[in-house]
């Protein structure tokens, strides 16, 4: 497999795909990539995945296959998503013969196109999960980050210390699921963002009608300036505008190096154009999996400030 330089910065970091190859098909184009020897490929630029290629969307085996490629001819660099992570663990036994991700009626729902997508060939199937495991869960270099869904400075480097290539092997499976341990804290956080418990006697319903007691909080934003309504990610109508309590005071600054990540189901509002977060913070998740989403990408080449104008997408 070809590698990238470590310090290149020619980047097109592209959102959350969720197996809508056409629009993947359709963004490579408008950035200039073309297909001439069986993969994607750009004269003077690469493509950073942020994860989450899996779920949701029918044309899954396309999507993996053009990501794959990428990455496999040098074009590319692909994260693990928590959708991949949710598919290794779905597919693996702990000591006790139990799968690492329980076999519930909520995560069968969750995986049940990806499966669906493969039932005729299962090996494929077999073959991308054991391929899953050699995403990392972070990249980063002189210039910027990129997670699929929280960058936390303590959590990446234990990950750091304990994963091979910021790649999670087999050997560390059981304990990155076993609550309680500081891999399970890491790996969580990393591909799943920060969560808070909501006031007492709230709950909502989440987009995959789940009840939930739990909130996606702003990592990046200071918690000892917001309330409960401000820190979430997504707009809660039973949150108060009462000081947020949080547990410890741990966020994205904004003299850090820019970061990118997805995972957030951005809102797209139809006849606009996407934003960055702010100068140094950047999701790129603008929800391709939902009707009225889009897939977008940031094009980056190496500036501390990122600007919204570098924000591309396809409809």
């Amino acid at each position: 497999m070809k590698t990238i330089d470590t310090n290149f910065v020619n980047f097109d970091i592209i959102g959350d795909i969720h197996g809508h190859s056409n629009d993947l098909k359709k963004l490579l184009a408008a950035l200039g990539y073309t297909n001439k020897k069986g993969y994607y490929q750009h004269p003077e630029r690469k493509v950073l995945f942020v994860g989450d290629y899996i779920d949701r969307g029918i044309n899954i085996i396309e999507v993996l296959d053009i990501v794959k490629k990428m990455v496999d001819n040098g074009e590319a660099i692909a994260l693990m998503g928590n959708h991949e992570y949710n598919a290794i663990c779905y597919n693996t036994t702990n000591s006790n013969g139990d799968y690492l991700r329980e076999h519930s009626p909520k995560n069968f729902n969750q995986h049940a196109v990806t499966m669906a997508a493969f039932m005729q060939v299962p090996n494929m199937y077999k073959m991308y999960i054991e391929w899953f495991k050699t995403l990392p869960l972070f990249y980063e270099n002189d210039s910027f980050r990129v997670v699929h869904a929280c960058w936390d400075d303590e959590h990446i480097a234990y990950l750091k210390s304990r994963l091979d290539h910021n790649c999670i092997t087999n050997s560390l499976l059981e304990e990155a699921n076993t609550e309680g341990t500081q891999l399970h804290a890491a790996v969580e956080t990393t591909l799943k963002g920060t969560e808070a418990k909501l006031p007492k006697g709230v709950t909502f319903i989440d987009k995959d009608r789940v009840l939930r007691t739990e909130f996606r909080t702003k990592w990046w934003e200071d918690p000892s300036t917001m309330t409960y309504n401000t820190i979430s990610v997504h707009p809660i109508h039973e949150l108060p505008n009462t000081p947020f309590e949080f547990e410890n005071n741990n966020f994205y600054t904004d003299i850090e190096k820019p970061v990118f990540f997805g995972h957030y189901w951005m809102k797209y509002k139809a006849g606009t154009k996407p934003a960055i977060i702010r100068d140094n913070v950047c999701c790129v998740d603008f929800s391709v999996a939902k009707g009225d989403g889009i897939l977008a990408c940031y094009r980056y080449s190496g500036e501390g400030q990122l600007s919204s104008k570098q924000l591309v997408f396809v409809k």
